[in-house]
């Protein structure tokens, strides 16, 4: 019979883990905590107030539009007054500081703001400035290594022709604007293959590029209820000078009176900008410093969702965005509502057609979180996951470099799934990989406040390192008690008090929940010793004498004890147990210690029952083995008390409520499903019996090992998402969500750890400790 090894059994990590440098960061510690508060809220600040870069591409565009009473002056002449007052040093017109790589945006944005200054024959200074910039980065516009912005090979010959019509001399080589308007030829007229309606709408967005000769009847279709194209003022400005349609002049109007005499390459994009920032502080582990600003932010987000929004809906990542945050923090949001994930519509899309790793990034993420009744979900996955492994294995030397941060996240997402993702080890590799310049290109540039911001990252480094050592000072205490509670004297138990209080800390990051990672640290360090006291170092007389105190509770004299071993386990277990009553006064006003009795009881009962089963050699049903199995792999003394300690009062009737109950039921099940499935090989070699091989036994023959293994990853799979389901919904939930997440952290904690076939390796496992534990993050070296 399989012993009822607990989930953390596997591998042996040192109990001392080494600080050289405590001393040193709680110096820092000391500084940068000055600036804490300040941090924090210039943060809040952003939540009423988001900011986007000035676009000079599409200001020039705009600045093109003539009046509709007198199309010889321009509609916008705060706008050319704008071009000819910010003309860059280097003659021309961009982001300030920007980057290396993208001088062909440069280019772009430069002649789109000489020709609207020739347009309406002003500025003769800049537009030579301006040709003189051209004319010295001329070899970059067929220059391989410079990323390209959208629909460059299409926009940029288009105003060359456009140029030539003002009777402009550009400072290019006619080889090179003969083989630019070539290559835009070829890509008008090329098909879209199976992607038929993404290359219209690509189309669509570049119109400014293809001038007369668009079809605008088609190109009008992708106008929004704001009156834009796309919300990108370069398009629905290059459709008003074509065709003069009202709404398009009314979204431009709009965009002025918010932003004065320029405007943005993108706009609305404050609910996406808003969630982003939601998302980004959750992921870099300090959004419980703006829960009210959070909550803000959902709500309204939530009811523009039913409401239909055009904002969320129109646009692939702002809704996979929506949906995933909105479903993560228990808002009702259902499938049928989210049209996007139909089978061919992302690849059918305007991302779809360019590739947007980003969308299909968000698309991705958002698929993690399907249902048990969601299959739709679960086919568009693997085509999603197929498109972000493709785009990794065909990155570009150019987009590598620029876009590293979203390559990295790729590779985050598709090798630490949601439910295998540890959070206090994915917030050290965020905050690590975290772009505080994240400009975005569309056909042009830009940059959003709330993403790549440096006070989320300052935050998020001074949170992590205050967390830190506060956990370090707990570790300490937990390698004194178990000395002092003379757990160190059993030969037979591994020492894992290391990986226990981490399993803690990696999930239980918040310094005020310092009492539920002591409870279930300490928990998790006994239910070990516990474990191996049942499976190899004691015997039946030992089990039963163990079980008949715990349930005696109070015990006077040694000659109650039948070995040391026993005095040992029992007295741990029994001061353990009054600390968390005594504990539990201050959280719950009332002791729960009786409850927590129960807990241990059923788990002592369940390893000797086992124990009896391996030595009776029985072979017990498939049924009546979960039944015990899922008790015997200990979860229960390590998740139950602490969630005395997350924050809610519990009352009797919730902490025994059924719905709690299966929420522990489901947890336990697929972690020993886990177990089993990842340890069948090597306990079926020590001639022990799991969830495997009794599946194979009972099925007479009929499975074979490939086929009852598919079958149990199906069924992990199902308790999986279940449990999700169970987390996440709050239509007829009594139990408060920080308790509920306490399972979902378990089955997180479980699936990273049995990621490979039998756990991680010593040298592994103690890497991870040591990071969460005990290495400090400089924000100097980031």
């Amino acid at each position: 019979m399989s012993c009822s090894r607990p989930w953390f059994c596997p591998s042996s990590i040192s109990a001392t883990l080494t600080d050289p440098a405590s001393k040193l960061v709680t110096g820092e510690f000391k500084t940068t905590s000055l600036n804490f508060h300040g941090t924090k809220e210039r943060i809040k600040k952003m939540f009423d107030k988001i900011e986007l870069s000035v676009s000079s591409y599409d200001t020039a565009w705009v600045a093109m539009v003539p009046s509709p009473d007198c199309p010889e002056t321009p509609c916008f002449p705060e706008c050319t007054k704008w071009i000819l007052e910010n003309q860059l040093g280097d003659g021309s017109w961009s982001l300030p500081h920007g980057n290396p790589l993208l001088v062909k945006d440069a280019l772009s944005s430069t002649l789109a703001c000489i020709l609207a200054l020739k347009r309406w024959g002003i500025g003769e200074e800049q537009i030579n400035k301006g040709l003189r910039f051209i004319e010295l980065n001329s070899a970059s516009v067929t220059d391989n290594e410079q990323h390209k912005p959208i629909g460059f090979d299409i926009i940029f010959p288009g105003m060359i022709e456009y140029a030539i019509d003002l009777d402009l001399n550009l400072p290019l080589k006619p080889t090179d604007i003969n083989s630019m308007l070539h290559r835009r030829a070829l890509e008008l007229t090329s098909g879209g293959g199976k992607n038929l309606e993404g290359r219209r709408a690509y189309l669509a967005y570049v119109s400014e590029g293809i001038g007369k000769l668009q079809d605008w009847e088609m190109a009008m279709k992708y106008q929004r209820k704001n009156g834009s194209l796309f919300n990108s003022p370069s398009t629905t400005a290059a459709a008003f000078i074509h065709i003069q349609d009202a709404e398009c002049l009314h979204y431009i109007r709009s965009l002025l009176q918010k932003f004065g005499n320029a405007v943005p390459t993108i706009y609305p994009l404050d609910i996406y900008a808003r969630l982003s920032m939601v998302d980004a502080l959750e992921r870099l582990g300090i959004d419980r410093h703006f829960r009210k600003e959070r909550k803000f932010v959902l709500d309204e987000t939530y009811r523009f969702w039913l409401q239909g929004e055009e904002e969320i809906f129109s646009d692939n990542a702002t809704c996979a965005l929506a949906f995933r945050i909105l479903r993560l923090n228990g808002y009702d949001v259902s499938l049928d509502t989210l049209n996007q994930f139909s089978e061919d519509h992302f690849s059918n899309s305007l991302g779809g057609y360019l590739k947007d790793s980003g969308a299909a990034l968000e698309l991705y993420r958002a698929l993690q979180l399907s249902y048990p009744d969601e299959s739709l979900l679960e086919k568009q996955n693997s085509r999603t996951s197929y498109f972000l492994k493709q785009g990794l294995s065909n990155v570009s030397l150019c987009g590598d470099r620029l876009r590293k941060n979203i390559i990295g996240e790729v590779h985050d997402a598709l090798n630490f799934p949601d439910h295998a993702n540890l959070q206090r080890l994915a917030i050290r590799r965020r905050i690590k990989h975290y772009a505080t310049d994240d400009t975005r290109i569309l056909k042009t540039s830009y940059r959003c406040s709330t993403i790549g911001n440096q006070d989320f990252l300052k935050l998020a480094v001074e949170d992590f390192n205050i967390c830190q050592s506060i956990q370090r000072e707990e570790f300490k205490h937990i390698e004194r008690w178990v000395v002092e509670r003379r757990l160190d004297k059993l030969k037979f138990a591994r020492q894992k008090e290391a990986y226990c209080y981490f399993s803690a800390a990696a999930t239980l990051f918040a310094p005020e929940l310092s009492d539920a990672r002591m409870s279930w640290a300490k928990n998790g360090v006994l239910t070990t010793v516990v474990d191996d006291f049942f499976d190899v170092g004691g015997s039946e007389e030992e089990l039963v004498n163990l079980i008949e105190l715990i349930e005696r509770w109070d015990v006077n004299g040694s000659a109650d004890f039948c070995s040391e071993e026993v005095e040992i386990i029992y007295s741990a277990i029994h001061s353990t147990i009054s600390e968390i009553g005594d504990k539990s006064f201050g959280w719950q006003g009332r002791d729960v210690k009786s409850q927590v009795i129960k807990i241990w009881l059923d788990l002592l009962k369940s390893m000797l029952t086992e124990a009896q089963w391996s030595s009776n050699k029985s072979v017990p049903t498939l049924d009546e083995y979960m039944t015990t199995a899922h008790v015997s792999f200990a979860l229960g003394p390590i998740v139950l008390p602490a969630l005395y300690f997350v924050g809610p009062k519990l009352s009797e009737e919730v902490a025994g409520h059924p719905e709690l109950l299966n929420l522990y039921k489901v947890t336990s099940t697929c972690g020993r499903l886990l177990n089993d499935w990842r340890s069948f090989k090597r306990e079926s070699e020590e001639g022990k019996l799991n969830a495997v091989s009794l599946y194979m036994i009972h099925s007479g023959g009929a499975s074979t090992e490939e086929e009852a293994i598919e079958h149990f990853k199906g069924l992990i799979d199902s308790q999986r998402r279940q449990l999700l389901q169970l987390v996440l919904q709050e239509k007829d939930s009594i139990i408060p969500r920080p308790c509920k997440d306490l399972f979902w952290n378990m089955i997180k904690l479980l699936h990273t750890f049995y990621m490979k076939d039998d756990g991680f390796t010593s040298n592994e496992m103690r890497n991870v400790v040591k990071a969460i534990i005990n290495e400090p993050i400089s924000l100097d070296e980031l």
